[in-house]
């Protein structure tokens, strides 16, 4: 374990992080970070996050995760679930455990905010190796054809239950945005790549 993990510490965003918080986030997707910082501004703005942890070493804030609200059309009810994104810690951090202790406190917190599953997109050679599987071993469809069936990822929690089946479907800021899935040509690019 590196110095950097030992000494980062995980816990909920105060305002006095907002802005280093932003900071981290916009660094971590390089060419594509104020576009993100941007939508998990609006996210926040219309009151549709459930949560933020932030990862701190002593005053630094080196790392950043959101909850937010997303539905699963079941074929009974329409559930309320939580999305998990973005996910970001400060470049000079990567590669340090930082990310990974993120996950699990967001997953514990999603546990503790009772709901029934956390999806999110991501790598699935990353984010496997954290306890996420694919969401369709759930019976979960992604809300986009876009979203490379790998990419998209589910916890479930142990308010779960085997009839909780049904495709994703995210609030509209994430479609006002354009933030759902891949286009072309990189979801091209990962489709050749993903194994048949």
């Amino acid at each position: 374990m590196s110095a950097a993990t030992s000494t980062a510490a995980v816990r909920p965003l105060t305002e006095a992080d907002r802005e280093r918080a932003a900071a981290v986030i916009a660094a971590a997707f390089g060419d594509e970070g104020s576009a993100i910082v941007d939508l998990w501004a609006d996210v926040v703005a219309r009151g549709l996050d459930r949560a933020q942890l932030v990862a701190v070493d002593g005053d630094e804030v080196v790392g950043h995760v959101g909850l937010s609200h997303g539905w699963l059309d079941a074929r009974s009810e329409l559930l309320d679930i939580l999305v998990l994104s973005p996910l970001s810690v400060a470049p000079d951090r990567q590669r340090t455990g930082i990310g990974a202790a993120l996950l699990a406190a967001a997953v514990e917190e999603a546990a503790r905010l009772g709901a029934p599953v956390v999806v999110l997109e991501g790598d699935p050679g990353y984010y496997a190796r954290h306890g996420w599987q694919p969401a369709s071993s759930y019976g979960i469809e992604a809300p986009s054809p876009r979203i490379p069936r790998p990419a998209f990822q589910v916890v479930a929690l142990p308010g779960h239950e085997p009839w909780m089946t049904g495709r994703v479907v995210y609030r509209d800021v994430w479609w006002e945005h354009d933030a759902t899935g891949l286009r072309d040509p990189l979801l091209a690019q990962v489709e050749f790549n993903l194994p048949d």
